[in-house]
């Protein structure tokens, strides 16, 4: 018998889809961390003189991306007067102009640049989200805080079957990716992996890849420089063509 393969992707794909909008609507009504949400409706108050037109979101900020995506970016926390101000991970900011510029240049972005939450931005094989949910004084989430943002990258996992590769950007979310992957019994073997940036890290049905976030502090100090960050997406461009 032949299997249409549109009736049984489609009703998975809406399932996948389901399950990221209930998650996103949590995500949106966390307050499990008073010392952060006190910051970010502080900043959405206060705001930057250079967005003073604006109104700042101010909430935890879900993931977003494809539901089918094979590639998972995971970054450290929205920015203050990024993803806090827009409501969309690595948006509004300069990490953010750095990952849409490299996304589009491989094809998995039909916009080269994030300005706000509906400037019709779509991504194609790839999701986005952090190991924080909201944006930390001094981009410094405390470890009680990361513990209990985990649950959302753990529902994540459970709703992006497809992910293939995740990219860690930073060695905060590098940790908060292994120790997602050791809660869903998938093995990191001895020695335990050490973030570097470029290193890649094979576990079987999922592979880490480490870069340094795109970060001001990093990439106008020349620790992240635009060669190196557009090697790591040559890899993950070239995974999506074999793939394709």
């Amino acid at each position: 018998m032949e299997i249409n393969l549109k009736q049984v992707y489609f009703p998975i794909r809406r399932k996948v889809m389901q399950e990221l909008l209930v998650l996103k609507k949590q995500i949106i009504a966390c307050e499990k961390c008073p010392r952060l949400r006190r910051y970010c409706q502080k900043v959405a108050e206060i705001k930057k003189r250079e967005f003073r037109d604006w109104t700042y979101w101010g909430k935890p900020v879900p993931g977003f991306g494809d539901p089918s995506a094979r590639f998972w970016i995971v970054g450290l926390a929205p920015a203050a007067h990024g993803a806090n101000r827009t409501g969309r991970m690595f948006t509004g900011d300069s990490s953010g102009n750095w990952l849409y510029r490299a996304l589009y240049q491989i094809g998995l972005s039909n916009k080269a640049a994030s300005l706000s939450s509906d400037d019709g931005l779509k991504l194609r094989d790839v999701f986005i989200s952090a190991a924080v949910r909201c944006a930390p004084p001094d981009n410094k989430p405390l470890p009680e805080e990361l513990n209990r943002c985990a649950t959302y990258l753990d529902a994540e996992f459970e709703a992006l079957k497809n992910v293939r590769v995740i990219l860690a950007t930073g060695a905060i979310a590098f940790r908060a990716v292994c120790q997602m992957l050791e809660r869903k019994n998938i093995p990191l073997g001895r020695p335990k992996p050490k973030f570097k940036h470029g290193a890649y890290y094979d576990f079987g049905s999922k592979a880490v890849l480490c870069s340094y976030h795109p970060s001001r502090q990093n990439t106008q100090t020349g620790r992240l420089t635009e060669k190196m960050w557009q090697e790591i997406f040559t890899r993950l461009g070239g995974a999506h063509l074999l793939s394709s």
